[in-house]
């Protein structure tokens, strides 16, 4: 290929010469179009543009920044096994079985052996998006830095290869998308033993996800010697949920300090907390109440609050006593 340099003579540009007003972009836009013929020119724009509109819609900042934060509320999630029943064959004339009674006919060495598929099964998935993000953000790096590359020289005779990468981030992408929601558990085994009935019902498994519990922080409140704690489920659930508040008090100082902990039930998504010392630091957690078909939690949030400080006591008058020799 020959390289036509046209000679704009730009170090003789003027201030009084239109070419002055420039900026730098549209300056080195005008310096490698002098190392490139009309063509060629055409063709590194072009690939220019492609490669811009891919950053800036596809694989934006502020869309891999919405993916890690979906990431990070995935990683706080609770995990569960739902157990869901198949349509009966038409005609049938037997109702559906419901959720509680698939229980009560369900291994249950066979369900606990699920269990564990799922939590190996949800652990997989999470790192495997993971590293699907990780490769998104380096690809997404590699191709800014190509896109910013002063020589275009490299850009054009490269372009087949970059082209292959846009479509292998396009995959890693839509895997991504794909996987961001849990999906059926793979069961290799029936869970219905054989119980004799001439219809035993269909069952299907599936992982569902269940919003984190999180502490209200503007709203928990320490006092002197109790505490006021808030807490939510950012998407309500269906039925109510049951809770277990743990409490613990920091840098115990005496074995009897020591027992300034516990854990309580509780069906609300509020409770008060009586009976600590003033002036101390305790620590709290909240978390749901464990469930049969949970399968992996791996957070719980916390909250740290140090209750008030005791009022100093009044002191007690003194005796007023009358001058001497005014007895």
């Amino acid at each position: 290929m020959n390289f036509q340099v046209t000679g704009l003579a730009l170090h003789k540009m003027t201030l009084n010469s239109p070419q002055s007003f420039l900026d730098s972009e549209e300056l080195e836009e005008v310096e490698d179009q002098q190392l490139l013929e009309p063509e060629a020119w055409r063709t590194y724009v072009e690939h220019r543009n492609i490669l811009r509109e891919f950053l800036t819609t596809d694989l934006s900042p502020q869309l891999l920044k919405r993916h890690h934060a979906r990431m990070q509320l995935l990683k706080k999630c609770s995990y569960h096994i739902e157990i869901l029943p198949k349509h009966l064959a038409l005609g049938d004339q037997n109702p559906l079985v419901l959720p509680n009674t698939m229980f009560q006919l369900i291994d249950p060495w066979k369900f606990q052996r699920m269990k564990k598929v799922g939590t190996a099964q949800t652990k997989i998935q999470l790192l495997l998006l993971g590293d699907l993000l990780e490769q998104l953000d380096h690809g997404r790096a590699a191709l800014d830095g190509l896109l910013e590359a002063p020589d275009p020289q490299p850009f054009l005779t490269g372009w087949g290869l970059v082209e292959q990468q846009l479509a292998e981030l396009s995959a890693v992408m839509d895997n991504f998308l794909a996987m961001m929601v849990p999906g059926h558990l793979h069961v290799k085994h029936r869970l219905v033993s054989d119980i004799g009935a001439t219809k035993i019902p269909h069952i299907r498994l599936m992982l569902s996800t269940k919003m984190p519990v999180m502490f209200d922080r503007k709203e928990s409140v320490a006092h002197q010697d109790w505490v006021s704690l808030r807490w939510f489920v950012t998407v309500q659930p269906a039925a109510p949920e049951q809770f277990e508040l743990h409490f613990k008090l920091l840098e115990p100082r005496t074995q009897q300090e020591c027992t300034q902990c516990g854990i309580i039930p509780v069906a609300a998504c509020t409770f008060d907390v009586h009976n600590l010392l003033p002036n101390r630091t305790y620590k709290f957690t909240i978390k749901r109440a464990e469930s049969y078909t949970l399968v992996y939690e791996p957070w719980r949030d916390s909250l740290t609050l140090q209750t008030t400080q005791r009022p100093p006591e009044r002191a007690s008058p003194r005796e007023v006593l009358p001058p001497p020799g005014l007895e």
